[in-house]
């Protein structure tokens, strides 16, 4: 019986058994095979089609980040700082580089869904590709290939990389980061080096200290494996360190060193500062929780989680819940083949690259995945994409070196676990597969009504293609690709089916989550769609079906996220918000009422209570408290009457209105096309505008309407758009058009 099989990586001619050789860990270094280039243009063409099939449902997805790509389209300024509004009033929270693809995107092709998300469809392609270049260089192209396709299917990239978050193009940067330190390890090369730097810096202007969790990982490789002496890989890494610092800091330089009157406010701070932003509320408070303004953090809750939208934190958090499903998949793998692999290099030299890789992309997997576990401050499901491209890496590359080890024979003398390789690699691999599929069952057994016979089916198929992976050697050569297609198939039919779900699901909102409803989870994985299954409705106390409740625990009645009030001290169902009645002094807590100020304001993919409604409530859809049209996490469509009021005589005024929140004012400005002061930024709770700037602008007839609702003030955040709230109520006469709350800010109390 042949027993020579190998992975399509093998010579074109066998080779029989031989003893380990001292390069046995060394990158292929020969002609790729004949299938590897058709195999990865299918991967990046069927990747592509994930990515881009069905893209424009999602319409403006996240509405934040959506309303700023708008801005930017049509004003270089507000292109260069990452205004919400054409006029700069303020900036998004985040540093702005994601937007400018997009905002470039817009400008060619006009303002709409497709202009806006195929750039992120584009990073996904891409990151796919580069990370199969990444792994395919020191380990094969089957290595990379597997690499890529488990990027690619994982539930949470697939639903990132059609969204409009930062995360789609932080991943390309990270994986490109990653991609030019192995090119420098080869050569000790100094402008690879420096390249990685340059794309750190980058990622910093993407997602700001994010991107910095694989800087102690990428420095610690090149410092231990790079074929130099030891002062001049210092220098080296110095140098990558200053192109950082170049890369990272022109843009904050030039934010800290205009003066606060010719940009926009920074978003998020509350002292009109890059760095507290940076350094706090997106900092050392998502670690520690305390993020000033913020609706979630806040420090643990008891019980140990997070702040109001962070989940259970802890060293299983990327297990647990609705987490496990987004990415976990293949992560029991990842850590497997990771502890595998160093142990098959052993005490390798000190620039091996077999044990660099897998330190590299294992370091990557590690650090990140520990600081997401134990952050006690905001966190959400969709972060862990960040993890996808390590676990897709370290089981590519954890596959290929047991594969082949488990036809190797010692060199004489060898010691005993030398001997025993062959053996431990095939059981190792029988094992992972097993343990990945078990897994599977499990995050399955959250989506009970989703597909239950593809739970089982996964199970046995994957537990037999275990045994026979065991017995692979005894098997006629044309049953091994059935065995290693069988085994694969088992592994990845979860995460295929997730994210094929996920694609032909519109999300949007600012908790975007992938797969289908799961018991007891929060945003679109909670409620897909935004709302229950079969018409589930919430209980009396506010709890969410399977056990889950309103962010943070808190109950409604029974307080907002964070303690926070509603704007103006405005309270639950009394009809007051913003100075003003909501709904046009109808009770916002009254049976067939709207429901006041839940986050998402009862739009697709918003963690917010199905169709708006609060509990109590028994008919009509939810709205922001104060007669407000949108909510915290996400807006509505303005009706047509409201925008044509909105749009008459625009070109006279600056801002053709100003609201609470700028997921509240990015509705309107998708809708109209024209700027809307958001007051107080994402939360409502930063000191912009001020009360006295804010009178400044009406009384020199830059701001035509003021739209009752949205916002919360919570975690110590500012109370000046409370304060302007109740000063627009006291000026001016309310109207209501559609149900909205409106101020016509040209025309004080008593004037017709």
């Amino acid at each position: 019986m042949d027993r020579t099989e190998t992975l399509p990586t093998a010579p074109a001619a066998p080779e029989p058994p031989t003893a380990a050789r001292p390069d046995e860990h060394s990158p292929p270094t020969r002609r790729p095979p004949a299938w590897a280039r058709p195999a990865l243009v299918i991967l990046l063409l069927a990747t592509g089609l994930l990515y881009l099939w069905g893209l424009g449902a999602s319409g403006w997805a996240n509405s934040f980040y959506a309303a700023a790509v708008q801005a930017g389209s049509v004003s270089w300024k507000a292109f260069l700082y990452g205004s919400s509004d054409a006029a700069n009033s303020i900036t998004v929270d985040k540093t702005p580089a994601s937007l400018w693809l997009m905002a470039l995107s817009v400008r060619i092709f006009g303002l709409n869904s497709w202009a806006m998300l195929v750039p992120q469809a584009l990073c996904g392609v891409a990151s796919v590709g580069v990370l199969y270049a990444t792994v395919k260089r020191w380990y094969g192209p089957a290595a990379g290939l597997i690499a890529g396709a488990v990027l690619a299917v994982t539930p949470v990239a697939t639903l990132m990389f059609r969204f409009n978050n930062p995360d789609a193009l932080l991943v390309l940067l990270l994986v490109a980061g990653a991609y030019a330190t192995v090119r420098a390890l080869e050569t000790a090369s100094t402008r690879w080096i420096v390249l990685v730097g340059v794309l750190v810096g980058f990622g910093f202007l993407t997602k700001m200290l994010q991107a910095f969790l694989v800087v102690p990982v990428f420095a610690g490789v090149y410092l231990l494996a790079a074929p130099t002496g030891l002062w001049r890989r210092v220098r080296q890494l110095l140098l990558a360190g200053l192109a950082v610092v170049v890369a990272a800091g022109w843009w904050v330089a030039l934010v800290e060193l205009v003066p606060a009157s010719a940009r926009p406010y920074i978003g998020g701070s509350q002292g009109n500062s890059i760095l507290e932003l940076t350094l706090g509320y997106n900092g050392l408070g998502r670690i520690t929780g305390e993020e000033v303004g913020s609706v979630g953090g806040g420090g643990p809750r008891p019980g140990g989680g997070g702040g109001p939208f962070s989940g259970q934190n802890g060293v299983l958090r990327m297990f647990g819940g609705e987490i496990g499903g987004q990415v976990s998949w293949l992560l029991p793998a990842a850590l497997i083949l990771l502890v595998a692999g160093l142990l098959l290099a052993g005490r390798a030299a000190r620039t091996d690259r077999t044990r660099a890789g897998l330190l590299l992309w294992g370091g990557w997997l590690l650090v990140t995945g520990l600081i997401f576990s134990i952050m006690s401050g905001i966190f959400h499901a969709y972060y862990t994409v960040a993890l996808a491209p390590a676990i897709g890496a370290l089981v590519g590359i954890g596959v290929t070196l047991l594969w082949r080890h488990r036809r190797l024979q010692p060199a004489p003398g060898g010691t005993r676990w030398q001997r025993w390789t062959p053996l431990a690699a095939a059981a190792t691999l029988a094992g992972t597969l097993a343990v990945t599929v078990w897994w599977a069952w499990v995050l399955l057994g959250r989506s009970p009504d989703w597909y239950p016979w593809l739970r089982t089916t996964v199970l046995v198929a994957g537990l037999v293609g275990a045994v026979l992976l065991l017995l692979v050697t005894r098997l006629p050569r044309r049953l091994v690709p059935v065995v290693l297609g069988l085994g694969a198939a088992a592994a990845l039919a979860g995460p295929v089916a997730y994210a094929v779900q996920t694609a032909a699901t519109p999300h949007t909102g600012s908790i975007p989550s992938a797969g289908p409803f799961v018991a007891g989870g929060f945003g679109r994985g909670g409620f897909p769609g935004g709302r229950p299954p079969g018409g589930m409705e919430l209980s009396a106390g506010g709890q969410l079906p399977g056990g889950g409740q309103f962010p943070g625990g808190g109950q409604f009645p029974g307080g907002l996220p964070g303690g926070g009030q509603l704007p103006g001290g405005g309270q639950n169902g009394g009809g007051q918000n913003g100075g003003g009645q909501d709904g046009g002094g109808q009770d916002g807590g009254r049976n067939g009422g709207q429901g006041p100020g839940f986050p998402g304001g009862g739009r697709d993919g918003a963690p917010g209570f199905p169709g708006g409604q609060g509990p109590g409530a028994t008919g009509g859809q939810g709205r922001s408290a104060g007669g407000g049209m949108g909510g915290l996490l996400d807006a509505r469509e303005p009706s047509a009457a409201l925008r044509e009021l909105l749009e008459r005589d625009s070109a006279d005024y600056t801002w053709v209105a100003a609201t609470i929140g700028s997921n509240n004012a990015s509705g309107y400005q998708l809708a109209t096309g024209e700027p809307v002061m958001a007051i107080g930024g994402f939360n409502g709770s930063d000191p912009s505008p001020t009360l006295a700037q804010f009178q400044r602008y009406v009384a020199d007839g830059k701001v035509h309407y003021f739209v009752g609702g949205g916002g919360f003030r919570a975690n110590g955040g500012s109370a000046a758009s409370q304060e302007i709230a109740a000063w627009v109520a006291e000026t001016f006469t309310a109207q209501t058009v559609d149900g909205v709350t409106l101020y016509d800010l040209s025309a004080p109390a008593g004037a017709s």
